[in-house]
C-alpha cells in the first residue's frame, strides 16, 4: 500500500502494441498501471505506421481511468515522465500537429535513401569510407542501410513526400512527441536523438548536433529539436491537460528516455558490465560501460545513456515476444476465433505449460524469430523466420517450444559479441520485459546461454519503473546510484548442465542455417523501392 508521505510519477510507456500508463513512487514502486492497445499499420512496401492520434487517446484514457481509482492523492504527483518505443519519426507542424503517421522503428522503406546517402567512392560493408570513419568516431554509430533509422524515415519523407516534408517544422521521437503534447515544447533528449546519428557523443555530458554529420546525413538541423537531458525538466504539464486528468497545474514533466535505456535502469543494471535481456516485442542485451565504442560488422555500440558520463552498450533483436504473439495469432490461436470464445483464455500460460513438457532441444526442431529482417548481430533486411527439422511426429508442443529456444538463440548470438565487446563475461544477467514472466523461458535462456538468469520482480514493470527513477533522480529524491538497492529478484535461473550437449549442437545448426540460406533470402525478400 502507499505510504502516506510517499511521492509519486505518472508513468507514460508507450510500446509498439499499445500506451501503459502506470503510478509509481519516485522509488520505482508500480502502485498500478492501465493498458489500451494501439493498431499497427502493416503497408505492402516494407512501411509500418502508427497514428500519433491513437498513442494519444490511448495515453489520455488510460491515464484517466488510472488516477480515476483514487489510489494515491493527486496532490502528491510530483511529476510526469515518459519512455517509448525508439527509433520512430512524427513529422509535426509548427502547431504540434502530426502531418501523417508516424514512421515506427520496423519501416525500411528509406532502404534505398540511406544508402545513396551513405555511400562513397571507396566502401566498407556499403558505407563511404570518410563518411563512415566520421560516423563512428563522432557519434559512436552510422545509420542503419536497412533505412529503419530515423535518418531512413526522414529522408524517405524527403524524397517521396515532398510535401509533408516542406511542410514539417519539426520530425521527433516519439517520446518527444508525447512530451510535446504535454507541454506544448520541442525538444529531444541526448539519447532519443542518438539514432539520427547527427550529434556529436564523445562527451556524454555535452552532447549537441555536428556539422559534419548534418552534412553527410543530408539532415536540416532547423527540422530537428533542441537537445536536453533526459533528467531535465522540460516544463509543466500544459494547464488544459493537468486540468483534465485533475492534476496539479505546475507539475513538472521530466524529458525522460526511449524504452531500451529506461528498462535498463528498471531492471536495476546500473553498475559498470551489469547484463540484462529484455524481451518484449523486440529483444536487446545491453549493459552500462564507462566508454565510447562501436562494433560497426555486429550492430553494437555504446550509445548515450540517462547516467551522467556513462554509455549503455546497445543493440536490439527485431523480433522476439513478437514472434509468440504471430505463433498465437497466425498458426495456433487465430485473433478471430478468440474472439468468438465467452472467457479469452490467457494463451501464453497455455505456451509455457505446454513447453515444461518438452525437453531441451524440441526434440529437434529449430526456428528462426527473423520475422522482419535482423538488426543485431547481423544488420539484413532479408532474412525472414522459418521452422525447420519437422517431421510427421513433430507436434504442437514441439513448435511452441522451438520458437522460445529460438529467440535464445539468437540472444546467445548477440552475448558473444557483446561480450567480446566488453572484453569480460558476464557471470549473471538481469532479465526484464513480459517475456521473464515466463519462467519457462526464463530457464531455457539460462541454459542455452549458459549464464545465470536473475528474473526481476515485475518484469513487466521494467519501462515504468525505470522512468520513475529517472523522475526520482531529476527531482532529488534518490542518486542513479541508489537504484539497485530498490529492485528485487524474484528467482535465480542457474544454468543446467545436462541440457549443454544439445543446446549446443542446435546452436550450432542455428548459425548454420543463417549462413547456408542467405542468397536464398536475398532472392525472396529484397523489394524493389524504385
Amino acid at each position: 500500500m502507499p505510504a502516506d508521505n510517499e511521492k509519486y510519477v505518472l508513468v507514460i510507456d508507450l510500446g509498439t502494441s499499445g500506451s501503459k500508463t502506470a503510478l509509481a513512487s519516485v522509488y520505482g514502486e508500480i502502485i498500478d498501471f492501465d493498458f489500451e492497445e494501439v493498431p499497427i499499420h502493416n503497408l505492402k512496401n516494407g512501411g509500418v505506421e502508427q497514428d500519433p492520434h491513437d498513442w494519444w487517446k490511448a495515453i489520455m484514457t488510460t491515464s484517466k481511468r488510472l488516477l480515476d481509482k483514487e489510489l494515491v492523492s493527486r496532490e502528491d504527483i510530483v511529476a510526469i515522465c515518459s519512455s517509448t518505443q525508439w527509433s520512430g519519426t512524427v513529422p509535426v507542424d509548427k502547431d504540434g500537429q502530426p502531418l501523417m503517421n508516424a514512421v515506427i522503428w520496423m519501416d525500411s522503406r528509406g532502404e534505398k535513401q540511406v544508402n545513396e546517402v551513405a555511400g562513397g567512392l571507396i566502401n566498407v560493408e556499403g558505407y563511404g569510407i570518410r563518411k563512415l570513419y566520421d560516423w563512428i568516431r563522432i557519434s559512436g554509430g552510422a545509420p542503419a542501410l536497412t533505412g529503419k533509422d530515423p535518418v531512413g524515415h526522414i529522408l524517405y519523407i524527403k524524397d517521396q513526400l515532398p510535401d509533408i516534408y516542406q511542410k514539417t517544422y519539426k520530425f521527433l521521437e516519439p517520446k518527444d512527441f508525447i512530451n510535446l503534447c504535454f507541454t506544448g515544447k520541442f525538444a529531444a533528449s541526448y539519447d532519443s536523438i542518438t539514432l539520427h546519428w547527427v550529434t556529436d557523443n564523445r562527451n556524454p555530458g555535452k552532447i549537441d548536433y555536428h556539422k559534419t554529420l548534418l552534412k553527410h546525413s543530408t539532415l536540416e538541423r532547423e527540422k530537428l529539436p533542441d537537445l536536453k537531458r533526459s533528467i531535465d525538466i522540460l516544463g509543466p504539464v500544459k494547464k488544459e491537460i493537468a486540468d483534465e486528468l485533475g492534476l496539479c497545474r505546475d507539475i513538472p514533466v521530466i524529458m525522460g528516455t526511449p524504452d531500451l535505456q529506461a528498462a535498463a535502469l528498471g531492471s536495476g543494471a546500473v553498475d559498470d558490465y551489469v547484463g540484462h535481456i529484455y524481451i518484449g516485442t523486440s529483444s536487446w542485451l545491453n549493459a552500462h560501460v564507462p566508454f565510447k565504442k562501436t562494433d560497426i560488422f555486429h550492430s553494437i555500440a555504446s550509445l548515450p545513456c540517462p547516467i551522467p558520463d556513462r554509455y549503455l552498450v546497445s543493440n536490439e533483436q527485431e523480433t522476439a515476444g513478437a514472434c509468440l504473439t504471430f505463433l498465437r495469432d497466425n498458426i495456433l490461436y487465430h485473433k478471430d476465433e478468440l474472439l468468438k470464445e465467452q472467457s479469452v483464455p490467457d494463451v501464453y500460460k497455455i505456451f509455457d505449460r505446454i513447453a515444461e513438457q518438452i525437453p531441451a532441444g524440441a526434440n529437434k526442431v529449430l526456428f528462426t524469430p527473423w520475422l522482419n529482417g535482423e538488426r543485431t548481430p547481423v544488420e539484413n533486411n532479408t532474412i525472414r523466420s522459418g521452422l525447420h527439422n519437422l517431421s510427421l511426429s513433430s507436434t504442437r508442443g514441439d513448435i511452441i517450444r522451438a520458437v522460445l529456444e529460438g529467440v535464445a538463440y539468437n540472444l546467445k548470438w548477440v552475448l558473444f559479441y557483446v561480450e567480446k565487446f566488453i572484453k569480460r563475461q558476464m557471470e549473471s544477467i538481469h532479465f526484464v520485459g513480459g517475456g521473464a514472466n515466463s519462467k519457462v523461458w526464463c530457464r531455457i535462456i539460462a541454459d542455452v546461454l549458459n549464464r545465470e538468469i536473475k528474473q526481476v520482480k515485475d518484469p513487466i514493470q521494467a519501462n515504468a519503473r525505470g522512468s520513475a527513477f529517472m523522475a526520482g533522480v531529476a527531482l532529488k529524491y534518490l542518486s542513479f546510484g541508489e537504484i539497485s538497492k530498490y529492485i528485487q529478484i524474484n528467482e535465480v535461473f542457474k544454468p543446467q548442465s545436462e541440457n549443454r550437449k544439445v543446446y549446443d549442437e542446435m546452436y550450432k545448426e542455428y548459425l548454420n542455417i543463417y549462413k547456408n540460406n542467405l542468397k536464398m533470402y536475398e532472392r525472396l525478400n529484397r523489394i524493389n523501392r524504385n
